[in-house]
């Protein structure tokens, strides 16, 4: 079978629990690299046994972060890239559609792929996917150097946006898995910090900027539009939760259903939390007396407010970007 001639990006941290079924799914393609934030669980070692090529990453702390780093310096033998996080899975008609794609000529600039959710195994059938651009002519995008360095809890790897697209996006119709096979705490790890990101990109505007300057969603222009209703929306927690369970009929998918939309919802919980958290420490700055220095933001690289310790960040897992199922 003649491979698809694509280039694959895998970014991995500690992600021996997922490699194995990640790889497997992207034999087919013709280049696979696994970008390796200085694992200590043998991830390396399994990527190469597994045939990937190898790429050591140390962020220096400013832009450009990983995806981008990868596009401007990886040896790609390919223009087009796909970009894989480790728990997530190529199905088999996806890559068929990908390898049709490139064999008739791809007409847009990047294409958007949907992450379907896998709970305990289980692929679950409704309740709400996450969507992002993950097939990209390298030629032809490039991740933004968003105002986000002084988030504290921020990491390595851009946030929750997308790349900016010199020309049209189009959309695949076949997902990608995106089922993590660590323990939960591993979730709530990763969204305590990603909540931490989204609460301060909202509580002073950034987040309007980054929506705005988003791309469009396959031919949707409505997604922008959605995303700045939802932005305003009073009680998101609540709307999260109707919208994956009732709406998007995540209820017949069982307990699954139940627990991936409660999930949704305990999210945009911890940012509206640590939104309001933040305006109350910026009003009792002001209230302080004259001569008192006010505290640090709890969202500031220079604060020592993070968020809780614990089990939220002892977990040795990675801490990827985006595009978590969850959302």
């Amino acid at each position: 079978m003649t491979p698809i001639p694509v280039s694959v990006v895998v970014m991995t941290r500690n992600e021996a629990a997922n490699l194995v079924p990640c790889l497997t799914a992207l034999t087919r393609f013709a280049e696979c690299f696994v970008v390796d934030s200085g694992s200590d669980d043998g991830t390396p070692e399994m990527a190469r046994s597994l045939g990937a090529r190898v790429v050591p990453f140390r962020w220096n702390g400013r832009y450009p972060k990983k995806k981008q780093w990868c596009l401007d310096t990886l040896p790609f033998a390919h223009d087009w890239v796909l970009f894989v996080d480790a728990d997530e899975r190529p199905t088999a008609p996806l890559a068929d559609e990908i390898a049709k794609l490139m064999a008739g000529g791809p007409c847009h600039s990047a294409y958007w792929i949907d992450g379907r959710p896998v709970l305990r195994g289980r692929a679950l059938r409704f309740g709400c996917w996450n969507r992002k651009l993950a097939l990209l002519d390298r030629r032809h995008v490039r991740f933004p150097d968003q105002p986000d360095l002084d988030v504290a809890a921020m990491w390595e790897v851009e946030g929750h946006y997308q790349p900016e697209v010199a020309g049209t996006t189009g959309r695949l119709r076949h997902p990608m898995d995106h089922g993590d096979a660590k323990p939960p705490s591993a979730w709530f790890d990763r969204h305590n910090r990603y909540s931490d990101w989204e609460a301060a990109l909202r509580a002073d505007g950034r987040m309007e900027r980054l929506i705005d300057g988003e791309p469009g969603d396959g031919g949707l222009p409505r997604r922008k539009t959605l995303k700045r209703l939802f932005q305003r929306l009073p009680g998101r927690p609540l709307w999260a939760f109707l919208h994956a369970y009732v709406l998007r009929l995540g209820v017949l998918d069982g307990a699954a259903g139940l627990d991936h939309a409660l999930g949704r919802a305990f999210y945009y919980w911890q940012v509206g939390l640590k939104m309001r958290a933040a305006v109350q420490a910026q009003a009792s700055a002001v209230r302080l007396p004259s001569g008192c220095s006010p505290s640090p933001s709890p969202y500031s690289s220079t604060s020592a407010m993070r968020s809780p310790p614990s089990a939220f960040s002892r977990s040795k897992v990675r801490l990827r970007t985006p595009g978590s199922s969850i959302r």
